[in-house]
C-alpha cells in the first residue's frame, strides 16, 4: 500500500519533523489560540507571509523573484520605525530556519543575494547571541542601500562589525576590506540621520576615526565635535589625544577658530596655535585668541609672520601679557559697587557670635595680626586699596603704612609687606611704586616681603621691561636666607609657566650649593618647578635630583625636604608617561624619601587626566597600614584628587572613595583627605562636601581639624558662601582659645570672601575643558605644604599661602567692543546643561536670569547673549569676549 503522503519520507525529513512533531503539540494549540487572538488584518498578513516563504522555495525563478520582492516590500515598510518588533519579523520567526537551510542549497545568483538581504534583516531578531548572522548575510547579499532597512538594523550591524573587527584583529593577515566598505555606508547613514555619536563610536572601534572628517558637513560638525571633545576625557591615552586632533581638524575645516584654539591649547601644541594665527585674517578674532591664551596662562610671543602690522601686534601682545586684566577687574568691581575697602573685622563679624569668643580674642596678638594680614590681603586682592596697608600716612588716627607692618613680629613682617603686593595684584606700575619704599628698610624681613610682593604683583602678567627680573636678581645670593627666599619665591610667582632660561641659569647654582640652608634650596626647587611647569625640562630635573641626593639622612626627615620632589613633579605636570625616566631615577633615592617622591611624581604627571588606572594605583597605596614615620600616603591621597578632578563623574566617585578613607584609613590619610576634598571642589561649594568638612573641622585630631578648616575656605574661595561663612564664624568661637586652629579659621574666612566675591581659584576654565597648569601648580604647592601645617604654615613659612595668587582669576564675563572698550549688553546666565549627543537643538542653560555685562559666573554657570545686535567672537562666553556688531540686525519698532 502506498503512503498517501510521500513527501514525509523523502524530502527534508528533519526540517519537517522539527516543526510537526509531536502530534499532540501543546504549542500547536497555543498557536491556534494565538491565531484566534489576531485581528483579521494580522491574520491575512501572517498567511500572506507563509505563502511567500513557500513560494521562495519554488523551482521557478520567476515565482521566487516575485515572492522575494513582496517579502522585501513587507519588511521594509514595517521596519522604518522600530518602536516594537515589526509584525512581519514576528510572523516570519518560525520560518527563519527553513529559509536559512534553503539558502544553503541555492546556487549563486541575484536571487540568492536577495534572500541574503532578507535573512540579514530577519537575523536582527532571530539569530543567536554572538552568531553575527546579520553581518554574515549582509556580506553575502547585494550592495544595496542599507539605510532603507531602518535605523535599528543599521545600529545592529554596527555592533556586529565592531565585534567581528576585534575577532579578525587577533588573526594574522585577516582581511578587513569587506568590513570597511560597510563601515563607510553606515557612517554616511548615521551622519545624515543625526546619529553622530554612533558614527564616531563605530569608527573608534574599527580604528579609523579619520574617516569622520570626510563625512562631516555644516549641519553636523558642531554636534560631532562636541561629542569627540567630551569623549576625550573618558578615553585612555593616546586615544584621547587622537580624538582631540580629529576635532581640531574638523573645527578648522569650518573656520571655527576659537573652538579649535581651545583644543590646540588642550593638546598643549604651540605649533597649532601659531598656525591658527596665520590662517585667520581677522585682527579682532586674533585679539579674541589672545584673551583666551592669556586666561590659560600660555607664554607666547607674537612674531611678525603671525601679525604683520606693528601697532596691531603690539596691542595683541599687550592682551596676551594680561595687561588688561587689572583694568577689566576694576571695571567689574565698580559695576557691582564693591570698591569700598573691607577690614578684617568686616569679615569676622564678631558681633554675630556669642560673647565668649570676643572676650578671649586677645590670646596671641602677633598670631592674630598675622591672620588679619592675610585676611586683608585676600579680601582686598587686586582692588588697590585697603584699610591696613594703603592708608595714607597723614590719616587722623596717626596710623602710617609702617604702622600695621610693625604690629607683626619678625617673619610676620615679611608676610605683611608682601600683602601689599596682593592688594595691588596685576597692577604692575602702581604696585612697584608702592612697594619701593620697603626696599630701603633696614629690617631684612621687610625687604624679603617687598621682594615677594614684587613677584605677587607680576603674577600672570608679563611686563615689557621685565621689572621682576631686574629687581629680584640682585637679592637671590644675599647672606640672609629670608631675603633669598623672598626673591626666589618672587621669581617663581612672576615667571610661572614662562620657561625662562635666564631664571634657570640664576637659580640652578643654588641647588648645588652645599652651604645653602635647606629652606632656600626647597623654595628654589619649587620656583624652578613653577617657572618650568609641565615642560619636562631635563636640566632642571637633573639639578633637583642631584640636590635631593646631596641631602643627609637628618635633612631627609624634614618637612621642607619634601618640597624638592614636588618641584620635580611640577616639571611633569599633566605630561603622563614622560615622567617615567625620572620616576626610575627616583627609585635610587634614600628609603626615607623614595616612596614620597614616587607618589608625588605620579600624581603630578597624571594630574587632570582622569586616568582611572592611576587612581586605582594610588588608592592601593592608601589602603596599606604602615609603621609610624611613613609620609608618602599624604601625597597619594592628594594625587587621587589631582588625577580625578578632570571630569564630573570621576569627581563624584572620588568624593565617595575619600569618604571611605575617612572611616577606614590611618591617621596620616585622614589628615590629607580634607585637603583632597578641598581640591576637588575648589571654589565650588558642594553641599555634601561642605557637611563632611564641617564635621571634620571639629575632629579630635587637631591636624585633621586644621586641614578641614582650610579646605572649607578653599571650597568656598571667592564665593561669599553664606553657609560656609556662618560655619567659620561658629568655629572661631569654638576654637577661641587655640591659637593655631583660630589662625586656620581666619585664613579660611579670608579665602571665602576673597576679592569680595569676585575671584575664583578654580584652575579649570572654558566650560571646564581647559586646565591652567600654572593655576593648578599654585594650588598643589599650597596643599602639599598643608600636609605638615605645624612646621610650615604655622611655623615661619606662612607666606606659602601667597602661592594661591597663581590660581586667582576674576570669575567674570566682560564684553568689549572692537576697540577693547567695555560694552554693556544683556546676557542670560544660568546653570550649564550637558547637551552632548542630545536630539534636536536643546537649550544649553537652565534657570537663567538676564543681566547686563559685566557679570559674575559661579561654578557651573554658563552665559549666552540675549540680543542679536552683536556677534560674540568666541562661542564660549567667559572672561573677556570681543563683540562685533551684527550687520543683519534690524531694530524692532
Amino acid at each position: 500500500m502506498t503512503d498517501p503522503n510521500p513527501k514525509k519520507n523523502n524530502a527534508e525529513p528533519t526540517e519537517e519533523a522539527s516543526l510537526k512533531v509531536p502530534a499532540k503539540d501543546p504549542k500547536k494549540k497555543k498557536d491556534e489560540k494565538k491565531d484566534e487572538d489576531l485581528s483579521d488584518e494580522d491574520l491575512a498578513l501572517k498567511q500572506q507571509l507563509e505563502l511567500y516563504v513557500e513560494r521562495v522555495q519554488d523551482p521557478l525563478p520567476g515565482v521566487q523573484k516575485l515572492a522575494l520582492e513582496s517579502m522585501r516590500q513587507e519588511i521594509r515598510t514595517s521596519t522604518s520605525s522600530m518602536t516594537s518588533v515589526p509584525k512581519p519579523l514576528k510572523f516570519l520567526r518560525p520560518h527563519y530556519g527553513t529559509l536559512k537551510t534553503y539558502f544553503a542549497t541555492m546556487e549563486d545568483s541575484e536571487l540568492k543575494k536577495y534572500l541574503a538581504d532578507i535573512l540579514s534583516v530577519l537575523a536582527l531578531t532571530m539569530s543567536a547571541e554572538g552568531e553575527r548572522e546579520s553581518l554574515k548575510y549582509r556580506l553575502l547579499g547585494s550592495e544595496g542601500d542599507i539605510g532603507s532597512w531602518g535605523h535599528e538594523y543599521v545600529r545592529n550591524l554596527a555592533g556586529e562589525i565592531s565585534q567581528e573587527y576585534a575577532t579578525r584583529q587577533q588573526i594574522e593577515d585577516a582581511k578587513i576590506e569587506d568590513l570597511m566598505g560597510l563601515v563607510q555606508q553606515i557612517v554616511a547613514f548615521h551622519m545624515k540621520h543625526n546619529a553622530e555619536p554612533e558614527a564616531a563610536d563605530l569608527l573608534m572601534e574599527v580604528e579609523d576615526l579619520d574617516l569622520l572628517v570626510e563625512h562631516v558637513d555644516a549641519a553636523n560638525y558642531k554636534r560631532t565635535c562636541m561629542y569627540l571633545v567630551s569623549l576625550a576625557s573618558y578615553l585612555p591615552g593616546p586615544d584621547d589625544l587622537l580624538v582631540l586632533e580629529i576635532a581640531y581638524v574638523i573645527y578648522l575645516k569650518f573656520d571655527e577658530y576659537p573652538l579649535s584654539l581651545r583644543i590646540a591649547i588642550g593638546l598643549d601644541n604651540l605649533q597649532y596655535v601659531k598656525d591658527m594665527f596665520k590662517s585667520c585674517n581677522d585682527i579682532q578674532r586674533k585679539k579674541q585668541f589672545c584673551y583666551i591664551l592669556a586666561r590659560h596662562g600660555v607664554h607666547f610671543v607674537l612674531e611678525e609672520e603671525v601679525i604683520s602690522d606693528d601697532d596691531e601686534r603690539e596691542s595683541c601682545q599687550e592682551i596676551l601679557n594680561n595687561m588688561k586684566l587689572s583694568e577689566g577687574y576694576l571695571n567689574l568691581a565698580r559695576d557691582i559697587e564693591v570698591m569700598e575697602p573691607k577690614s578684617p573685622e568686616d569679615i569676622y563679624k564678631a558681633h554675630l557670635i556669642d560673647g565668649r569668643a570676643s572676650a578671649g580674642a586677645s590670646v596671641d596678638s602677633a598670631r592674630q595680626n598675622l591672620a588679619a594680614t592675610f585676611v586683608n590681603a585676600f579680601v582686598n586682592a587686586g582692588f588697590g586699596q585697603d584699610k591696613l596697608m594703603t592708608v595714607p600716612s597723614d590719616a587722623s588716627s596717626g596710623g602710617t603704612t609702617g604702622g600695621w607692618l610693625y604690629k607683626n613680629k619678625e617673619h610676620g613682617k615679611a608676610s605683611a609687606a608682601a600683602s601689599l603686593g596682593m592688594i595691588l595684584l596685576w597692577d604692575v606700575d602702581n604696585g612697584l611704586s608702592q612697594l619701593d619704599k620697603y626696599f630701603h628698610s633696614n629690617d631684612n624681613h621687610v625687604i624679603a616681603g617687598a621682594l615677594l610682593g614684587v613677584g605677587i604683583v607680576n603674577c600672570s602678567i608679563k611686563h615689557d621691561c621685565d621689572p621682576a627680573m631686574a629687581l629680584l636678581s640682585d637679592y637671590i645670593n644675599k647672606e640672609d636666607s629670608t631675603v633669598r627666599i623672598g626673591a626666589i619665591m618672587g621669581l617663581g610667582l612672576a615667571y610661572a609657566g614662562t620657561q625662562n632660561e635666564q631664571i634657570y641659569k640664576q637659580l640652578s647654582p643654588i641647588l648645588g650649593d652645599s652651604n645653602a640652608p635647606l629652606d632656600v634650596i626647597a623654595f628654589t626647587a619649587i620656583s624652578l618647578g613653577l617657572v618650568f611647569v609641565g615642560s619636562c625640562h631635563a636640566d632642571v630635573a637633573q639639578s633637583i635630583i642631584l640636590a635631593l641626593m646631596d641631602r643627609n639622612e637628618a635633612e631627609l626627615g624634614e618637612p621642607l625636604t619634601r618640597l624638592l620632589p614636588l618641584g620635580l613633579g611640577l616639571l611633569y605636570l599633566g605630561k603622563q608617561e614622560n615622567v617615567e625616566a625620572t620616576a626610575e631615577v627616583s627609585k635610587t633615592f634614600h628609603e626615607k624619601i623614595k616612596k614620597y617622591c614616587d607618589m608625588t611624581l605620579l600624581s603630578c604627571a597624571y594630574a587632570g587626566t582622569g586616568n582611572v588606572l592611576k587612581v586605582q594605583h594610588l588608592l592601593g597605596e592608601c589602603s596599606q597600614h604602615l609603621e609610624k614615620g611613613e609620609t608618602h600616603q599624604g601625597p597619594a591621597v592628594l594625587g587621587i584628587a589631582m588625577v580625578a578632578m578632570a571630569e564630573e563623574l570621576g569627581l563624584d566617585m572620588t568624593i565617595r572613595s575619600l569618604e571611605h578613607m575617612l572611616q577606614y584609613g590611618e591617621q596620616n590619610i585622614r589628615r590629607a583627605v580634607p585637603l583632597a576634598l578641598g581640591l576637588l571642589c575648589i571654589s565650588n561649594p558642594k553641599v555634601n562636601v561642605m557637611d563632611t568638612l564641617s564635621r571634620l573641622s571639629h575632629d579630635t585630631d587637631s591636624e585633621v581639624a586644621m586641614a578641614a578648616t582650610i579646605s572649607l575656605g578653599l571650597i568656598g574661595a571667592g564665593t561669599n558662601n553664606a553657609r560656609i561663612a556662618s560655619m567659620l564664624r561658629n568655629l572661631s568661637s569654638y576654637y577661641y582659645k587655640e591659637a593655631s586652629l583660630l589662625f586656620c579659621v581666619r585664613i579660611a574666612q579670608g579665602l571665602v570672601h576673597m576679592g569680595k566675591g569676585l575671584l575664583t581659584l578654580a584652575p579649570h576654565h572654558s566650560e571646564r575643558f581647559l586646565l591652567s597648569p600654572t593655576a593648578l601648580a599654585g594650588l598643589i604647592v599650597l596643599l602639599h605644604t598643608c600636609l605638615d601645617m605645624k612646621s610650615l604654615i604655622l611655623g615661619k613659612y606662612h607666606y606659602v599661602l601667597y602661592f594661591l595668587a597663581l590660581a586667582m582669576k576674576p570669575r567674570m564675563l566682560m564684553t568689549v567692543d572692537e576697540n577693547q572698550k567695555p560694552l554693556s549688553v544683556p546676557v542670560r546666565v544660568g546653570q550649564a546643561v550637558d547637551v552632548v549627543g542630545q536630539a534636536g537643538r536643546p537649550k544649553t542653560i537652565t534657570g537663567f536670569q538676564t543681566h547686563s555685562t559685566p557679570v559674575l559666573l559661579a561654578a557651573g554657570d554658563r552665559a549666552e547673549l540675549a540680543t542679536d545686535k552683536y556677534i560674540p567672537l568666541s562661542p564660549i562666553l567667559e572672561g573677556f569676549v570681543v563683540l562685533r556688531e551684527n550687520p543683519d540686525y534690524q531694530e524692532d519698532n
